[in-house]
């Protein structure tokens, strides 16, 4: 073993991208939240949380944990500048913007066409012997349902999808430094195909929307198409993330995929599995802050320009907050998973993205309730995100040797 790979083995942080922890990294979060609850983390140069308790304090406070590391006097480059980084009162303007750009649109019409679409996709693909989950469902249906919704056609998928996957690498950059310069260049460059939205709007959705008011907001343009490409973003990795991990959870947990099909639409259906497959294997794993107060954790006094990582898969396993965590209850209410954040950078389309989980996997079960996985989802190697590189499974009914087998 070389000395890297001894550094990797050692380090509880380090050791969470290896290959025979990234499938379940759960229990290392078990050990970490049990032996060193609030963490000083050498490499990261961050404090490194994972209960439930401490990690909401820091979420919801945005007086002494920013996220804008400007106010702890660091130098951020132009591209990051975005409704995912400032604070308020800067944070305010462009939040506001969205938001009533959000509830402007048609959001039945657009959730009744893709419900057509999941449907037909479904059914195509159930036509194949085989298909990548990822590749060939939840990527394109994440791309297309974002776009639809920003009121833009979908780009290429084998030019977006590289440049979306180096940008979520670059959230690792504190463990690999070189993934730094790649995903600030893969910014700057949706950024740009951002602006150009801007600069020929279309006539609906949510762009058509912000370039009518963009005038009177108040928002920096450069913020603004910054904040754009976030939502672009962010919408697409977090919408297909969350259908891949979903379904992993379902078509590997045995009977999950029947139980999802029980639990039916409504309140305390569909909506409350997907908030349960969000806690048990969320998309976002970790979010990071830096203090500008001195402030106490877990009886450790944090100091102001300290950073701090928050790591929301542990917290979402937490027995002190979650009964039996480690368990896929799709009943489990209430369920105050942090899968979303909290406070003022709480997600901007959590509900959409329910919503899209909940259209998917509901087809998914009703349509193909022999719908199984052919072989082990693998995972891509991001711990700030957790998403699957590949996941081949079958719609067909599984045949009486299969079933023997």
């Amino acid at each position: 073993m070389t000395p890297v790979e001894n550094t990797a083995a050692a380090d509880p942080i380090l050791r969470l991208a290896d290959p025979d922890l990234l499938p379940n990294p759960y229990p290392a979060y078990a050990e970490l939240r049990e032996t060193a609850p609030v963490l000083w983390h050498e490499l990261l140069g961050s404090w490194v949380l994972t209960r439930h308790a401490d990690c909401l304090a820091v979420l919801t406070d945005s007086t002494r944990f920013a996220s804008d590391w400007r106010r702890a006097g660091e130098d951020i480059p132009a591209p990051l500048l975005s409704v995912q980084t400032l604070d308020p009162p800067e944070h305010t303007a462009i939040r506001h913007l969205l938001l009533d750009g959000f509830r402007a649109q048609d959001r039945h019409a657009l959730h009744e066409g893709l419900d057509r679409e999941v449907k037909e996709l479904l059914a195509e693909l159930a036509d194949r012997p085989s298909f990548d989950l990822v590749g060939d469902l939840a990527e394109p249906l994440g791309l297309r349902f974002v776009t639809a919704f920003l009121g833009v056609p979908a780009p290429e998928l084998d030019w977006f999808v590289p440049m979306s996957r180096t940008v979520v690498d670059g959230m690792d950059a504190g463990l690999w430094p070189e993934k730094h310069e790649p995903a600030v260049a893969a910014r700057a460059e949706l950024a740009a195909y951002a602006g150009g939205w801007l600069a020929d709007p279309p006539a609906d959705g949510l762009i058509a929307y912000v370039a009518a008011h963009a005038d009177t907001s108040g928002v920096d343009p450069a913020v603004l198409r910054n904040s754009l490409r976030a939502v672009l973003h962010a919408g697409y990795e977090s919408a297909s993330r969350l259908l891949g991990n979903a379904a992993a959870a379902l078509l590997t947990t045995p009977g999950a995929l029947a139980a999802f099909r029980a639990t039916g639409p409504g309140p305390g259906g569909t909506g409350t599995a997907v908030d349960e497959l969000i806690r048990f294997d969320a998309p976002v794993q970790a979010d990071a802050r830096v203090c500008v107060a001195d402030t106490e954790l877990g009886g450790v006094t944090i100091k102001a320009g300290d950073p701090v990582t928050l790591l929301l898969g542990a917290a979402n396993h937490d027995p002190l907050r979650f009964a039996h965590p480690t368990e896929l209850r799709l009943d489990r209410a209430p369920n105050p998973h942090l899968g979303f954040g909290r406070g003022a950078h709480a997600c901007l389309g959590a509900s959409m993205a329910i919503r899209l989980a909940g259209s998917v996997l509901g087809t998914l079960a009703t349509d193909h309730p022999g719908a199984r996985a052919v072989a082990e989802p693998h995972h891509r190697r991001n711990l700030t995100l957790r998403g699957l590189d590949r996941f081949e499974v079958t719609l067909r009914p599984a045949t009486g040797e299969e079933v023997r087998s």
